[in-house]
Parts: C-alpha cells; sequence; structure tokens
C-alpha cells in the first residue's frame, strides 16, 4: 500500500463532550519526513479525555485523539533515513530534532521542531493526513494512536527492540515514563531519601518506581481513594494515606510523619490545589516539589513566597523529562530486562471498538 491511500478503522472525535465514533478513514500516504505506521496497540490516558471533555484550550475537532501506541511502520515518505518498512516502534508527542536549540540543551526534552503545527492538528507542512466522509480530521499530539494507521513526523518515532510486546510498551509512550521520569530525571531522587506521590493513578505509580529504583528508602502514597493503596505498595510505597481522614491539612499531615517535611513530593493529579499541599509538605532547606500533572487551562498555582526562601524548590516536567528519539528504546530495554515493570500497569485489555468503555473504566478509577 506504499504511495496509496490506506482505508481502516479510527475511532474519531466528532465534537467535544460526546463519545467517539468507529469510523473508517482514508489515511494518506505519508509525505516527505513522515513515517506511515500500523497502530498495534494504543492505551487511553487522562489527556485524552480532557481534551476530548473541550476544556483544553488546543482542543479542536473533529480529531483523532490518542498518544499512548505502538505498532510497525507500513511505509517512509522521502528523506526517511532513519526508518524503514517493518520498524517496530512508538510514536512520540515530544519529538527529538536533534537540531533546535532545546534539543542541543541537556537541560530539556522539549524539542520545539513542530509544535506549532503540532499544536493545531496538523502535520509540518501544515496539512492533514486524515479524511472520513469527505470531511478532513485533525492530528493530535503529533501520534493520533487511536487509528488503524497513522502518519507522524519521522522525528516524532522511536525504534524499538521488535521483540517487545506492543500491547505493554505502548504505555512507553506517556504515562510510566512520564511518572519513572520524573522521579530519576527531573527531581533525581537519591539513595535513602523520604518521598511522597500524591495520586496514586498509572502515573503515580510510575513515580513511585522511579522513587524505588532511585532507592529512596521512604514512599508515601497520598490519594483519597483507598482501594488504590495495595496497588501502591507493590509498586514500592511503603505506606498510603488518604486525606480525608485527617482533620488538618495534608501537608501539616506528612511535616509531622516524616519530622520535618519529605525531600521529595510529586503532584500526579492536576490539582493546583494539591500541587500547593505537595510543595508544602516538602522539608525546609531542600525539599524539592514536581509537579506532573497536567491542571486545566487557565488555573494558576500559588504558595506563600516564604515556602520558596525557605529553601523549597518547584519544579515541572513533561515526558519525565527523556529526550524521547533517544529514550524510549532504553527504557524499552529496561523493561525486557525487568528493570522496570509495566505488565503491571495493563489493568484491561479491549477490543478497538470498546474505546468508549475504556475511558469510562479511567474514569471510574478501574484503570
Amino acid at each position: 500500500m506504499a504511495n496509496q491511500v490506506i482505508k481502516c478503522k479510527a475511532a474519531v472525535a466528532w465534537e467535544a463532550g460526546k463519545p467517539l465514533s468507529i469510523e473508517e478513514v482514508e489515511v494518506a500516504p505519508p509525505k516527505a519526513h513522515e513515517v506511515r505506521i500500523k497502530i498495534i496497540a494504543t492505551a487511553v490516558c487522562h489527556t485524552d479525555a480532557y481534551t476530548l471533555s473541550g476544556a483544553d484550550p488546543e482542543g479542536s475537532f473533529p480529531v483523532i485523539l490518542g498518544h499512548e501506541g505502538a505498532g510497525i511502520v507500513e511505509s517512509v515518505g522521502e528523506g526517511v533515513t532513519t526508518l524503514k518498512a517493518g520498524d517496530t516502534v512508538i510514536p512520540l508527542y515530544i519529538p527529538q530534532c536533534g537540531e533546535c536549540k532545546f534539543c542541543l540543551n541537556p537541560k530539556t526534552n522539549l524539542c520545539q521542531k513542530i509544535r506549532v503545527t503540532q499544536g493545531k492538528g496538523l502535520m509540518p507542512d501544515g496539512t492533514s493526513r486524515f479524511t472520513c466522509k469527505g470531511k478532513t480530521i485533525l492530528h493530535y499530539m503529533g501520534t493520533s494512536t487511536f487509528s488503524e494507521y497513522t502518519v507522524v513526523a519521522d522525528i516524532s518515532v522511536a525504534k524499538i527492540d521488535p521483540l517487545a510486546p506492543l500491547d505493554k510498551v505502548c504505555l512507553l509512550g506517556c504515562g510510566i515514563s512520564t511518572g519513572y521520569g520524573a522521579a530519576v530525571n527531573t527531581a533525581k531522587v537519591e539513595p535513602g531519601s523520604t518521598c511522597a506521590v500524591f495520586g496514586l493513578g498509572g502515573v503515580g505509580l510510575a513515580v513511585i518506581m522511579g522513587c524505588k529504583v532511585a532507592g529512596a528508602s521512604r514512599i508515601i502514597g497520598v490519594d483519597i481513594n483507598k482501594d488504590k493503596f495495595a496497588r501502591a505498595k507493590e509498586f514500592g510505597a511503603s505506606e498510603c494515606i488518604n486525606p480525608q481522614d485527617f482533620s488538618k491539612p495534608i501537608q501539616e499531615v506528612l511535616v509531622e510523619m516524616t519530622d520535618g517535611g519529605v525531600d521529595y513530593s510529586f503532584e500526579c493529579i492536576g490539582n493546583v490545589k494539591v500541587m500547593r499541599a505537595a510543595l508544602e509538605a516538602c522539608h525546609k532547606g531542600w525539599g524539592v516539589s514536581v509537579v506532573v500533572g497536567v491542571a486545566a487551562s487557565g488555573e494558576e498555582i500559588a504558595t506563600r513566597p516564604f515556602q520558596l526562601v525557605t529553601g523549597r524548590t518547584w519544579k515541572g516536567t513533561a515526558f519525565g523529562g527523556w529526550k524521547s528519539v533517544e529514550s524510549v528504546p532504553k527504557l524499552v530495554s529496561e523493561y525486557m530486562s525487568k528493570k522496570i515493570k509495566v505488565d503491571e500497569f495493563v489493568t484491561h485489555n479491549l477490543p478497538f471498538d470498546q474505546i468508549n468503555e475504556a475511558f469510562e473504566l479511567m474514569h471510574a478509577g478501574k484503570r
């Protein structure tokens, strides 16, 4: 099918607030420096749901959502030298061009090469490769993994071990990598340190895993859903607490529990009040708090400046700080050698036409 339009199934978001619709779409062949991928497995993420809800200021419709996927390269466009048909890959919502000043700076992973067009739901040349019922369908986060075939920029693809199980490693396209990297790259958790993780969903569990790999001696999980505590302990949490069980603010509880506060805290929800609590739960003088969760548009964070004057640091992270093209294959290798968990994050396997049920399970906290 190289150089030909492929007809396949995709879950189309026609408008905000409505369920996804399984449709037949046309996927155009890749243009220069583009790659067409047959998606074998995809996961659902709260970010997809956020855009679908209509709250995302960058959200445009109709669109094919999805950014945690894995598949096989079907064909490549002109000028693509790093990939070929048959390669096993993970599409990347943060690319790595290797040339922009962000890629050349070791302090960040935020490649800006295609940021403007990606934010508009378009390929780098300003057009889309998807059509359905005669209408142009937009791309999402440069990946659009809710389609049996997708087209992405060649700088937005990580070539991985062909033996990796794609229904598992697709999760390394966002959630697991984000949480794990927040601990080992952004916070740089040290052996013997004390950590608190706010929000025990998939990203929070990945943070716990990262803290454990880094050698933290005490990892406190924080969530209002106590049903998540057993799982958090399986990933390495030493104890878990529910803020609703206390009459005082959770940051005060944590400061008392840890003789002055934790060394590292992580907010994995996207709630600005919890971001403040996470910072204020940090130890005076050296505590570091990392914002991992993405808050809704227009939200602002607040704390008393004295919290920062007295030595706490507030940081943020996107995709765990990993430079994507070079790092994701290494993460797959770490999984294959059992250094990091991935299988344990998978709670359900559903056929593609039940994708709306997958979102319902996620919202119910059962993912």
